[in-house]
Order: structure tokens, then C-alpha cells, then sequence
């Protein structure tokens, strides 16, 4: 039986796979620059050249990313969240292909 005070939104599961991706990203970022690969997103350069260490100035943009995440969630556009999740889904999957080319 379902509570009515429970308020299940269709949004919950989207913001999940946001937040997966989110993490996700940070991972492959990470290994790019172990193996000292540059960043190519300008803001992500950014952060990563101004916070003391390049993981704060990473978990500063993650951050961020999760807080507009959030804000989609909360104000309804689950469209939005979609397509950015999609979006997400590209650049890990383009990332995970430059590291296994890069280790053939």
C-alpha cells in the first residue's frame, strides 16, 4: 500500500543516474590526469589551476554539477536532467574508449 504523505517523484531515479555519472566522470577525469592527460573543458582546466590541489579543484566542479543537478530535480525539468544524463553518458563512454586505445 502506497503512503499518501510519500510523495515518489518520477524525477528521483534521473537525479540517481546524475549523481552516478557525476562520479563516474570524476573517475576517468582522475585517471586522465594521473597518466597526464590535460583537461579539456575550460572550466574544469579552470578549477583544476586555482583550487590548492587538483582533486579539490575537481570535487569543487562535482560539486557544483550535483547542485545544478538538484536544482533540476527540484524544479521539475525532467527533460533537462535527461538529456544532460544522455549527454554524460556519451563522455564517459568516449573517455573509457581513449583508455583502452590509449593502453592497446
Amino acid at each position: 500500500m502506497t503512503d499518501p504523505f510519500v510523495q515518489e517523484s518520477p524525477l528521483a531515479p534521473s537525479l540517481l543516474l546524475f549523481g552516478y555519472f557525476q562520479l563516474l566522470d570524476l573517475l576517468t577525469t582522475v585517471g586522465f590526469i594521473v597518466h597526464g592527460v590535460r583537461e579539456g573543458n575550460p572550466i574544469v582546466k579552470f578549477a583544476l589551476a586555482v583550487a590548492p590541489t587538483p582533486i579539490m579543484g575537481l570535487a569543487m566542479v562535482k560539486l557544483l554539477a550535483v547542485a545544478m543537478g538538484i536544482y533540476c530535480w527540484k524544479m521539475g525539468r525532467q527533460k533537462l536532467l535527461g538529456r544532460i544524463n544522455v549527454l554524460f553518458a556519451i563522455l564517459i563512454s568516449w573517455n573509457m574508449l581513449v583508455m583502452i586505445a590509449a593502453s592497446v
